[in-house]
């Protein structure tokens, strides 16, 4: 049954209880005998609970209930919300959508994200990061341009596919970088929309914009396809921004390292590796940065005071 197949699965790697109670009949001799040879102990799987184990079933079943609605109700309102993104672009069986965003301080660190929202849901096991190096520090358009060659070769090399859409978090320069990545890799795509955050800079009212054309959309604050488009894009900002601050924090401490007047190679080497990266670099104390090969009291209280 599906409940045997479940429960088979569900305790495969994790820790099994004494009891399993269950709210319907299944053939549970061989499954008990199983999971108590896996656990260790004796499990017993109950099917026919009273009393205060039939008030736990309940409140297990309720629960599934209500979490089986809340999923199946949330897949409704993306279905509606990719439905009218669908009509208000004219794009035809539209699914899969990728977004990119680029993240830096004045120029300093600078990262560029891509995030898929594919069959109905954001598919965070398929988002990248993409540093970005080589160009003119805070130049947006050449690291949209950046990223979306290097996503998108791939597909040039036979591995991957194109979205149905490419969202772009930004207005006319970056979507026409973006476009001529594409052009320069000999892809004729022409779903690609910016959205531009406008003048105020508020939510709702994003403008949207299309590549070749000077016309752009913008659609009422309650459209449910814009409501998508919000989602997406702050999903790509959130993710963008993360890997910003952390690479700008690895470069600004290793930068800081190499600053320090008596820490060299060797020595710094002998940090990254006593702390396990430039993170714990940054949280030990004196006393822990003195036990560090080469490093005198001194010097510890040196780089303490420097990295603070």
């Amino acid at each position: 049954t599906a409940v045997e197949a479940f429960l088979s699965q569900h305790y495969l790697s994790g820790v099994v209880p004494p009891l399993i109670i269950v709210g319907e009949k299944i053939h549970r001799e061989t499954l008990q005998a199983s999971l108590t040879g896996q656990a260790g102990h004796k499990v017993i799987i109950s099917i026919n609970p009273k009393s205060e184990r039939r008030a736990w079933l309940d409140m297990a079943t309720k629960n599934a209930h209500q979490g089986l609605e809340q999923q199946l109700g949330r897949l409704v309102n993306q279905e509606e919300r990719l439905q009218f993104l669908q009509h208000a672009l004219e794009v035809q069986n539209l699914t899969r959508i990728e977004c990119f965003d680029i993240s830096h301080t004045q120029g300093e660190a600078t990262v560029a994200s891509c995030v898929v929202y594919d069959n109905f849901s954001m598919r965070n096991e398929e988002y990248r990061r993409y540093n970005i190096g080589g160009i003119t520090p805070g130049d947006d358009y050449a690291a949209m341009r950046d990223v979306l060659s290097r996503r998108y070769y791939k597909v040039v090399e036979g591995d991957g596919k194109l979205p149905d859409l490419i969202l772009i978090d930004g207005g006319k320069g970056q979507v026409k970088a973006a476009q001529n990545a594409l052009v320069e890799l000999g892809l004729n795509y022409s779903n690609l929309v910016g959205v531009s955050k406008g003048r105020e800079r508020k939510p709702g009212l994003e403008q949207l914009i299309f590549p070749g054309t000077k016309k752009s959309l913008q659609l009422p604050k309650d459209h449910p396809g814009l409501h998508l488009i919000q989602q997406i894009r702050d999903e790509a900002h959130r993710f963008a921004i993360q890997g910003h601050r952390a690479r700008r924090g690895k470069s600004r401490v290793k930068s800081y390292l190499v600053a320090i007047v008596g820490v060299g190679n060797k020595r710094r080497q002998n940090l990254l590796v006593q702390f396990g990266g430039l993170k714990g670099v940054l949280t030990a104390s004196i006393d822990e940065l003195q036990q560090v090969q080469g490093i005198s009291r001194t010097l510890a209280e040196k780089i303490y005071k420097e990295l603070h």
